[in-house]
């Protein structure tokens, strides 16, 4: 049987595109499984990380953060998992460096506590838009303490319980998505109504349906000229947390201030960093979507949620070619924007 060949989609330098090149068959170390990738998918973050190179440690780079595949290798100490499992994964690039983390190749290395069985009935192509997005929604919901996230700049606290596969009561807290239907919005929404927290999403007009499938309770058109108002009235007498901005751009912030502002403050949840001179009643932060806290939701919730359908694979993917030359077509079509889909690569 022939050995394996890995190819990988190298980043050289900082605003260039990616050179597709031969690259190691990564080996699963301790705790860790190889994942040969059918499908992997593009986040706004990655674009960012090719034009600035943020967050890159080693040169040349390989990043991308959601895989999708077959378990090619099960490292030491991993029980989980066996040699040709369905799995998706949220790989570590960001706190690794290491190239072999990345997810832009045909092989990728996985910690074992960031990876589910993908069960058959789900396609790696669907299945693929899960883990970063779902990582970033535990860490934006159930981070209790504040963490470095980039120099000067620290992650959101919120400290909401963990999703539950059983019915959950509601909590009477309420937070508000700005960005409903994007990836991290979508997948946020989705866990914290698992949580029993309520949710009220911001998105556009013909985005409202897609947030409400995932579990929101109210959804407003943010062009709506009383956007502010309908979202306060909405809020109403329940506990009110704060806001995730998953735009994080200075009109959704301004929107997003004024909503904190008129409910006696909270938190502000971000995806970029937050804007300057914060009001002393709202606790600010930028998410950084790598944390153990989600190691119980990988573990316990991910497989029978989605088996069950209380963890839907949305927003849906848009296939944007199959080989890893087509990820800079990927790059290019988030940088100029997406709605209401995520991006992904089939290998």
């Amino acid at each position: 049987m022939a050995a394996p060949k890995n190819q990988a989609a190298f980043l050289k330098e900082a605003g260039t595109p990616l050179e597709v090149a031969d690259a190691p068959v990564p080996t699963a170390g301790a705790g860790e499984i190889v994942v040969k990738n059918a499908a992997i998918a593009i986040n706004p973050l990655d674009w960012h990380m090719q034009e600035h190179g943020v967050f890159i440690q080693q040169w040349p780079a390989v990043f991308g953060c959601d895989v999708a595949g077959e378990v090619f290798e099960v490292g030491p100490g991993v029980e989980r998992f066996k040699k040709g499992d369905r799995v998706i994964g949220h790989t570590v690039n960001l706190v690794s460096g290491r190239p072999q983390d990345g997810a832009y190749a045909l092989y990728t290395t996985v910690p074992a506590n960031k990876a589910a069985i993908l069960p058959s009935s789900i396609s790696f192509t669907d299945g693929v838009v899960v883990p970063f997005a779902m990582e970033a929604a535990v860490c934006v919901l159930s981070v209790t303490e504040p963490g470095p996230c980039m120099p000067g700049v620290l992650t959101p606290a919120l400290g909401l319980p963990l999703p539950s596969l059983e019915a959950v009561p509601s909590t009477d807290k309420t937070l508000v998505i700005y960005g409903g239907s994007s990836s991290v919005g979508s997948m946020t929404t989705q866990i914290a109504t698992a949580a029993g927290i309520n949710v009220i999403a911001i998105s556009g007009a013909h985005n409202l349906e897609l947030s409400k499938r995932c579990g929101a309770t109210d959804a407003f058109d943010h062009k709506d000229s009383s956007l502010v108002e309908k979202v306060i009235a909405a809020v109403g007498t329940s506990q009110f947390v704060g806001v995730l901005d998953a735009v994080s751009i200075p009109e959704t912030y301004t929107n997003s201030l004024a909503i904190l502002a008129k409910l006696g403050g909270g938190h502000l949840a971000c995806v970029h960093p937050p804007p300057p001179d914060m009001p002393e009643n709202v606790k600010a932060g930028m998410i950084f979507a790598v944390n153990d806290i989600a190691t119980p939701v990988w573990e316990n919730f991910v497989t029978p949620a989605l088996e069950a359908g209380k963890l839907q694979c949305l927003p849906r993917p848009t296939v944007v070619g199959k080989g890893l030359e087509f990820v800079n077509e990927g790059l290019k079509r988030s940088k100029e924007g997406i709605s209401a889909t995520k991006l992904v690569v089939e290998l």
